[in-house]
This record gives structure tokens, sequence and C-alpha cells, in this order.
């Protein structure tokens, strides 16, 4: 039975406020809990005017108290800029809060450029390839002692809880799959973002999963866009917005997301129509019964029966009506 999640980047369409897209955001995670979504999750971008989810972890906490059983988490936490034992510490208050309730999802990515990076340490060159000893460092704050060699060993992470939150790690293939099953977290691969890697991925991760105190059986999460419309032509005519977006994106230009009119009259170059014609392999479009289609094709592909969705649509009401859609086909 597939499952289904929502990953929310609280994306700001033009002429919008951060404010207003961010309660729109709590909106949104309030309806999916209603709609029987199992997960919803803030992404952590920086230093754009288009994308609102800056600190998943103040998300997280407003959105679960006014929720009460969907799950809550980070899509991810940039680990590399953090320090684990504060991440730690931080992920342990939430779910001293709101118990069995919350995930913590974290990712390599540097979070933009070097300079933003270097904002985020307040200067302190850090060095990517630490992430495994980061990653390792908080499965032990989060799960048990560190070991007597360890700089920090005696330290431990509070406040105490039953259970910890359990860790997911964002990847984009072999290596990151490796890596999550080595420690016994979970895994989320971004198929949004890099589609054509996910079989080698989640091969690579259930082949090599080690069970931990973090998580006894694996446990696979794919990340994609979708949008799901009335009918096919519905929903191409939806998507020419997100097509839009994420040009501009990748151009690193606007990075708000425009509306259909503009998208509409929006003179696509040669260039732009092959670009969004691979893009399309990022993302599901079309009815609620092609895209129940698609994801059933995807999930015996990959092995996995859990989606985690991105809807990044202009109007907020056709991206209410899309993941209802989507939850109704699968209900």
């Amino acid at each position: 039975m597939i499952q289904l999640s929502i990953l929310d980047q609280v994306p700001i369409p033009k002429n919008h406020t951060a404010s207003e897209t961010l309660h729109q955001s709590v909106e949104l995670a309030q309806l999916a809990e209603q709609w029987g979504y199992k997960r919803y999750w803030f992404a952590e971008h920086h230093s754009t005017k288009g994308l609102a989810s800056t600190a998943p972890e103040i998300m997280m906490a407003h959105t679960a108290a006014r929720t009460k059983t969907i799950r809550v988490g980070s899509g991810g936490v940039l680990l590399p800029q953090y320090s684990p034992f504060k991440v730690a510490e931080t992920f342990l208050q939430l779910e001293a809060l709101y118990p069995g309730r919350i995930d913590l999802g974290v990712g390599r990515s540097p979070g933009g450029t070097m300079k933003t990076r270097l904002a985020l340490t307040d200067s302190i060159k850090k060095s990517m390839t630490e992430f495994p000893r980061q990653l390792q460092d908080l499965a032990y704050y989060l799960s048990g002692p560190l070991p007597s060699d360890h700089p920090y060993y005696g330290i431990k992470a509070a406040p105490f809880v039953p259970s910890p939150p359990p860790v997911w790690e964002l990847g984009l293939g072999e290596n990151s799959a490796r890596q999550a099953a080595s420690l016994g977290m979970g895994y989320v691969f971004g198929h949004f973002i890099h589609p054509d890697r996910g079989q080698g991925a989640y091969k690579a991760y259930y082949s090599s999963f080690i069970p931990s105190p973090l998580l006894k059986q694996p446990a696979g999460i794919t990340a994609i866009f979708v949008i799901c419309g009335e009918s096919d032509e519905h929903a191409e005519e939806l998507a020419l917005s997100q097509d839009l977006w994420l040009l501009s994106v990748e151009k690193g230009l606007d990075s708000r997301i425009p509306g259909l009119e503009e998208a509409r009259s929006y003179s696509f170059s040669q260039a732009d129509k092959e670009k969004i014609k691979t893009n399309r392999k990022r993302m599901v479009i079309g009815s609620p019964q092609t895209v129940k289609r698609q994801l059933e094709s995807l999930a015996e592909r990959y092995r996995t029966d859990e989606f985690m969705v991105l809807t990044n649509l202009y109007s907020f009401e056709e991206r209410k009506k899309s993941y209802k859609r989507l939850a109704d086909v699968f209900s």
C-alpha cells in the first residue's frame, strides 16, 4: 500500500508575501492530516526570496502545535553547517514536546554559495568531507553514549526521551544510500533532483542495511514533484508555472513562482523546451489515474511504498486540490 507525505519548500508565489505563504503551509499541513498524509516535512533553504523555509525546526514546532497526528519533520537540516550535538538536542526537545511525531531528515547540501555557507558558520570554514563523521556523531548523541575514545565522551544530549526521533538521510545516489544503511538510518531519495539514480541507490541501501537503535528495518522514501489535475490536460496546464519556475531557478533568476498567465505568455526558447523535457523526468503530472499508475510503477521499480510529494504551484487553491486528488486516488 502506497503511503503519501509532503515535502514543503514553502515556495513563494509572485505578488505574495513570505508571511502569508508560511501560514498557508500550516493550513496545508492541517488539511494533509485530514486527508491521511503520513508526514509533513519542511525544507531548509537560505538567502533566496523564493523559498520561505529557512528554519525547519521552527516550522515543525509551529505546525505540530496546530495538528494532532501527522508526523512533522525536516527535509532536511543542512548538517555540514551545524554542530551534531546542537541538532540532536533541538530534535530531542521537539520529541519531548510532541512524542512519536518528530522526524529528523538531514542532508549534505551546502545550502547555497560559499558566502552563504560562511555566513551560516560565522566564517568557520567547514569541510564537506566531515559529513560522514557528523552523521555518525548525530547517531551517537541520539541513541547512546559516545565511544570512550571520542573527544566529547561523557556528554549526553538532552532532554532524555523514551525513544529518539528517527533519522533520515537525504541523498541522490549509491554513496549516500550506503552511508544511511551502514548507520541504520532511513533513506530519502531525491527523485525530484536526480531521477536517474534511484534504482541504484535503493539497491545499495536495501542490500547493505544494518539495524540500529534508531531503526530496526530499512525504510525508504522517494521525494518527487507531483501535479494531480482533474484530467491530463488540466494537469499539463497547471504544470506550466512549475516548468517556468524551475527554469528561472536553474538560470539564477527570480526564484518566486510565476502565475499561469505569465507562463502562458512566456516565449520559451528551444533550449528552454529541451530543459523542460528533461525536468519532466523529475515529476509525475496527470489526472488522478495517470498519477496513480505512474507512482505505482515507480514504487515497484524502487521497492519503496512511500512518496514525499512536492507540488509547487502559483495558486494555493490549485495546490490544495492537487494534494486532495492525490490522497483520494490512493485512499
